[in-house]
């Protein structure tokens, strides 16, 4: 479908992304409108500044789609008011094993209990399939032909990740992220106590429950 008046791109797209709820996929706006891909990402970079910061409305993309999103920052104004299930706090064992997942998918349940140095993990991959942030991505050619698991778009749109190449160095990460010792570990419904230096903490990490920073003061 052709636009006549290229001045009302911008509103025909953010009418399309309203109407669409979920994200859309960028080809598809290409075709549809009829529309190039410069023309389109112009747009949406007018649409990001527009809809930025305090507004209650925000443009994300990843993997090629487009959505529009509330501002996380009002979440708990929204959930008071629409009063939705809330996402409930990963745990530590399923903050560590989706983050097993995220770094070295497709991999096995046997595999991120051997990563993790537990003996089952069903518990902790059972949350996350239940919150949809990973899913079976098939089967590893091996005895008993086990399942495959890997990070869903809803693991990009929590962590506010464009594509998963956006996550920070595996081994870089590791470095700068200190465990809590065993003995000051709470149960396994506790959140996973992160210490992280201040500065350094991870761009998605940044707004998950149980990151907590620490001071240089307060690890002297």
């Amino acid at each position: 479908m052709e636009i006549e008046n290229k001045k009302d791109l911008k509103e025909i797209i953010l009418s399309v992304l309203f109407v669409a709820g979920d994200g859309i996929e960028k080809s598809f706006i290409l075709e549809k409108l009829d529309i190039t891909e410069k023309e389109l990402d112009k747009v949406l970079e007018e649409l990001k500044k527009e809809y930025a910061g305090s507004c209650g409305i925000h443009i994300i993309t990843y993997k090629n789609k487009v959505q529009l999103a509330s501002n996380p920052a009002y979440a708990d104004y929204i959930s008071e008011v629409l009063n939705p299930v809330r996402e409930k706090a990963l745990t530590k064992a399923a903050l560590e094993t989706m983050a097993i997942i995220a770094y070295k998918q497709p991999i096995t349940k046997l595999e991120i209990e051997s990563i993790r140095g537990v003996n089952n993990c069903d518990y902790a991959v059972q949350i996350l399939v239940d919150q949809g942030l990973i899913e079976v991505v098939g089967r590893k050619d091996a005895v008993g032909k086990p399942l495959l698991f890997g990070t869903t778009e809803n693991f990009l749109k929590r962590f506010n990740l464009n594509q998963l190449e956006d996550l920070p160095d595996y081994e870089s990460l590791l470095e700068r992220i200190q465990v809590v010792p065993d003995d000051k570990k709470k149960d396994d419904d506790s959140l996973f106590d992160f210490t992280i230096h201040a500065e350094e903490v991870p761009d998605f990490l940044k707004d998950e429950q149980g990151v907590q920073t620490i001071t240089a003061d307060e690890m002297a």
